[in-house]
């Protein structure tokens, strides 16, 4: 019999230590990690391809190792225990130093790549960038950047955090397909054939430009810069079906996969910026705020992002069509388009969906309306060069280093261990601000509860990465319709109860916040047969 005492005074098990197969797993990680970016520490390795392959085999390893070792022995079912008892994820010591070196990888790596080993003014690369010289030149026979090593480590990120996210979520098949389909398009669509297709352009004829085609306006926020309609154009048909199909996205198709399906088609099956979130930052999840005031702060980050996003695109358009006389379209008549079509949608909004909308966000619409219309209409008549005063280089330059690196970058993912996972999806993304707004007002998806079976453990809220309440809504029997929603299904996958449920049905009785709190002369079994 042991003579060990335990001290502790917690109701709850305390977090066990790690088991010797977890720390060989943890060294076994490390030291690949530590191989991939030895070239910060200025360790000149002698053979680039093998250690590049030792360092991302060893990396993928540990953590495999790890996640089969922590989950693939124990019963099904949920698993998020002593979650608020490890430093690295409840804020402690290692979540700060964590943060801190996320935070400071991000700042090289937008801001002086020349630290990675960049080569510069036609030097050649040296130190991290240069390791993964061989499988650039492999898949599109050019020298690394920053941003291929970047988004090698992503895809590297997604897939073996993923296997950990299947592993712990085996009980869930909702789970299982999204974190395979987030994989697929990951490793597909946003590395392999972008890169393939870079390559391919930089051959004899440069026929097939490099396109991601699962990133959309405005996520993909230099779609109408001047280089890449070019770029698109030059390229010839497959160019221009390239163009038609990135705007056949933003008007045709999103709408009609958020109609039907939520924002979650995008946010939570296909995003990289959502799979990186789902996969590595599940750990970090539960650390979102919940507070009333981050929600406020919410609804004015995120759209005014928009906003800034949409003025940058029309000055970028604008500015485009005034340089390139051969355009199909003119300035007045892209003026008089944008304008008719703001008009159009406020006037729908108003009219039709009026109800959907508090008194603030009445008031913001038709603000931003007369803002946007008004100055358009004044450059129009008076013959100004810029679109809003500002040149469109200027607007893309504050737009790329205020949203673009340092709130998707350095914050949105830097801050994983202190913020939670989605700030940047939750605060920042115009892509999950469009969405929400299609969700909230024009889509079938919706979150039903049974507010009968609900316990109140708060487990759907705490682990909601959105920061929504969720908990609030399942007592009342509440449907959950929020456009920040990215219907990631984790609520439903740690209820013990069954208590919540991930459908599509009519939009008839989907907002049924004032029946059910009400209870003004409702019809209960017609309200359950809607529901």
């Amino acid at each position: 019999m042991s003579n060990k005492i335990d001290y502790s005074m917690s109701l709850a098990d305390p977090a066990p230590a790690i088991s010797t197969m977890q720390r060989i797993a943890l060294g076994t990680g490390f030291t690949g990690l530590f191989i991939l970016l030895s070239g910060i520490f200025n360790i000149e390795l002698p053979n680039a391809t093998t250690f590049l392959i030792l360092g991302i085999v060893l990396l993928m390893t540990g953590i495999v190792i790890y996640a089969r070792e922590l989950y693939a022995d124990h019963p099904e079912g949920i698993k998020n225990n002593h979650i608020w008892t490890k430093s690295i994820s409840s804020r402690g010591t290692w979540g700060w130093v964590a943060g801190v070196v996320l935070t400071v990888f991000y700042i090289i790596l937008y801001f002086f790549p020349e630290y990675l080993g960049l080569g510069q003014n036609g030097k050649s690369n040296t130190g991290v960038v240069a390791l993964f010289d061989p499988l650039s030149f492999l898949l599109k026979g050019q020298p690394a950047s920053q941003w291929f090593v970047y988004g090698t480590l992503y895809t590297v990120a997604i897939l073996t955090f993923g296997y950990k996210f299947i592993l712990k979520y085996r009980h869930n098949k909702y789970q299982v397909v999204r974190t395979i389909s987030v994989m697929f398009f990951q490793l597909g669509f946003a590395f392999l054939i972008p890169e393939i297709m870079s390559g391919l352009n930089n051959g004899p004829d440069g026929s097939i430009p490099f396109y991601d085609l699962k990133s959309m306006w405005p996520l993909n926020y230099y779609l109408f810069y001047d280089w890449n309609i070019n770029a698109l154009i030059d390229a010839g048909t497959i160019g221009k079906a390239m163009l038609i199909f990135g705007i056949a996205t933003i008007f045709i198709i999103s709408p009609i996969l958020t109609y039907f399906y939520g924002k979650r088609w995008y946010c939570s099956w296909v995003c990289g910026c959502g799979g990186l979130a789902e996969t590595a930052g599940d750990s970090f999840r539960h650390l979102s705020s919940k507070k009333l005031s981050a929600w406020k702060f919410e609804r004015w980050s995120i759209h005014t992002v928009l906003v800034f996003a949409v003025l940058m695109t029309v000055a970028t358009v604008y500015s485009y069509l005034g340089k390139n006389t051969d355009s199909v379209i003119t300035r007045a008549q892209f003026t008089w388009f944008i304008v008719i079509f703001l008009a159009a949608v406020l006037s729908f909004l108003i009219f039709f969906k009026r109800k959907a909308f508090d008194k603030d966000a009445k008031y913001t619409a038709v603000s931003l309306f007369v803002i946007i219309v008004g100055m358009l209409l004044i450059n129009h008549f008076a013959g100004n060069k810029n679109v809003f005063f500002f040149p469109d280089y200027k607007l893309q330059k504050w737009y790329g280093f205020a949203i673009g690196a340092i709130f998707s970058g350095v914050v949105g993912t830097g801050f994983y261990p202190i913020l939670g996972s989605r700030v940047w999806c939750r605060f920042g993304c115009p892509m999950a601000a469009i969405l929400g707004i299609q969700q909230r007002l024009f889509s079938r998806f919706r979150i039903t509860t049974n507010g009968g079976q609900c316990i109140s453990c708060g487990n759907c809220s705490t682990y909601c990465e959105m920061g929504i309440d969720v908990r609030s809504y399942a007592q009342k029997g509440e449907n959950i319709i929020r456009a920040s929603c990215v219907g990631c299904g984790i609520c439903s996958a740690v209820c013990p109860r069954g208590v919540l449920k991930l459908e599509n049905g009519s939009e008839k009785g989907r907002i049924n916040a004032n029946d059910i709190l009400l209870g003004n002369d409702v019809d209960l079994m017609q309200l359950v047969n809607e529901k």
